[in-house]
């Protein structure tokens, strides 16, 4: 038998559902363009009479949660919007990546990088190896000059416009044969890395490494970093950069929506394959 003072706990958890429910249903209806949700339309939602929605959206009304509009329907109102963007500020990119990142060495037997730009360079944040990966020399800390690697070649594609200039602007030295040292030339690789979505160094910085990179987004859409993968040339081939650029980019991609970038989900919903397609 329940005891009385039960009862009062009980339901106000049961308003409580009802209420973050009803957030829910905004917030998809919103989502999905429209600008106002009826109080009808609440109520036939959570299956409840329009008095109770009245009385659930007061205290959200009031910590502007929710807002009405003119046509008293309501929508999310700012207090909604902060939530969201503390949670969003709060996001570790290094947490958010990991497990990404461990799929990604996992099905491809590569090393799988994240770096963030600082100035002109890159700095590696977290790298993953596999049990049968040839280990490389790259450690967490380190930094390299964006022009020597997939992952700046990325980030100046996507990133900031002025970057390109002072990337160039920096002295190039060549680490190996295949170092592309002529500006126009880099420029020309900029263009092919943001017309196919991911950038690529070919032996440019190590003789013998193959990279293949792409840019990661935050929850303003713009470029915090890139996530790549590397090996030796002779288990990274040339006919193998199409397919495992595609992946590396769909990766990234997953990476950006975990972060809340909302471009980085529409560009996952256009590629993702159809119900009739699986």
């Amino acid at each position: 038998m329940t005891a009385p003072h039960d009862v009062p706990a009980r339901n106000a958890a049961l308003s409580l559902r009802r209420g973050l429910r009803l957030l829910d249903i905004v917030a998809d209806r919103t989502r999905t363009g429209e600008t106002s949700v009826s109080l009808g339309t609440l109520a036939a939602e959570l299956g409840t009479s329009k008095s109770t929605v009245l009385r659930l959206t007061a205290p959200m009304v009031e910590t502007d949660l929710l807002r009405r509009t003119a046509d008293a329907g309501f929508t999310l109102g700012l207090g909604a919007l902060l939530l969201g963007q503390s949670y969003l500020e709060g996001i570790d990119l290094r947490a958010a990546a990991a497990p990404f990142l461990r799929r990604t060495a996992e099905q491809t037997g590569l090393t799988c990088h994240l770096v963030v730009p600082d100035g002109t360079d890159i700095v590696y944040v977290d790298k993953v190896e596999t049990r049968g990966t040839v280990r490389m020399g790259s450690r967490i800390g380190n930094r390299l000059p964006m022009r020597n690697t997939a992952s700046g070649k990325a980030i100046v594609a996507f990133g900031d416009p002025d970057l390109l200039g002072r990337v160039l602007a920096q002295p190039v030295h060549a680490l190996t044969v295949h170092t592309i040292t002529d500006d126009v030339r880099w420029r020309h690789e900029v263009d092919r890395t943001r017309g196919r979505g991911y950038g690529i160094d070919d032996r440019e910085n190590e003789p013998d490494i193959r990279c293949v990179a792409a840019p990661v987004l935050d929850h303003t859409n713009q470029v915090v970093g890139a996530m790549s993968i590397s090996g030796l040339a002779s288990r990274f081939p040339a006919a193998a950069v199409r397919e495992l650029g595609a992946g590396v980019v769909r990766t990234a991609q997953e990476i950006s929506v975990a972060l809340g970038s909302s471009s980085a989900q529409l560009a996952l919903h256009r590629t993702a394959p159809s119900r009739s397609a699986r």
